[in-house]
């Protein structure tokens, strides 16, 4: 379940949403569409704990401080942020693990031709910001860290952005198995990505309104 009670969010004195009040029931679907900049991202990065609202209540899964929230959520935003350690340790992120379970995982996010290409495998080191990767390889990473946590609640944003039509379009299959009976908050621009959400907003002039 999340929740947002008349939220309001300022960013350097400018207003990007006031009074913004959503509810979503636990293994709900929502998708959010919008143009560029119109606060999409934000609203995400609210609910998932990383922003503070300057006004208004939010609750995830009955918690309300950003901390406590932040542990509910797993999180894929659009430019994702990447440790510099090894493959493996930014999909499990120190956690213990099956060897099955990321086998299964690698292969769903699209990740295990890559992965296989290279001379170290999944102990390949990343680096720093995971410069040298591509946009597609960092999100695909993000998505398998997704996976990997397996929270009830999942945040997207824009998780296709970088891929392309191909692969978006199996990542996006993945995603929709392994959420099934998850919250689910979907964030882009693209409606057709969206199709068997339960419900669809529009984003626009600060304001959310079901389409």
């Amino acid at each position: 379940m999340i929740e947002l009670k008349n939220v309001s969010f300022n960013y350097e004195n400018a207003s990007i949403f006031e009074n913004l009040s959503l509810f979503v029931a636990e293994g709900e679907k929502i998708g959010i569409v919008g143009e560029s900049g119109c606060g999409k991202s934000t609203l995400l990065k609210l609910m998932a704990g990383l922003y503070v609202p300057s006004s208004g209540e939010i609750i995830v899964d009955g918690v309300r401080a950003p901390e406590e929230i932040i542990k509910k959520v797993s999180v894929v935003m659009q430019s994702p942020m990447l440790l510099p350690l090894s493959i493996l340790e930014n999909i499990t992120m120190g956690h213990e693990y099956e060897d099955s379970k990321i086998e299964k995982i690698i292969e769903s996010a699209n990740l295990k031709k890559w992965i296989d290409s290279l001379p170290e495998g999944l102990d390949t080191y990343i680096g720093d910001s995971a410069d040298e990767l591509s946009g597609g390889q960092a999100q695909r990473i993000a998505i398998a860290r997704a996976m990997f946590k397996d929270s009830k609640i999942l945040l997207l944003d824009e998780p296709t952005s970088a891929l392309d039509g191909e692969n978006a379009a199996s990542v996006l299959e993945a995603i929709n198995h392994f959420t099934e009976g998850k919250t689910v908050i979907h964030v882009t621009h693209r409606k057709k990505h969206l199709e068997g959400y339960d419900r669809i907003f529009l984003m626009e002039n600060g304001k959310l309104s079901e389409i």
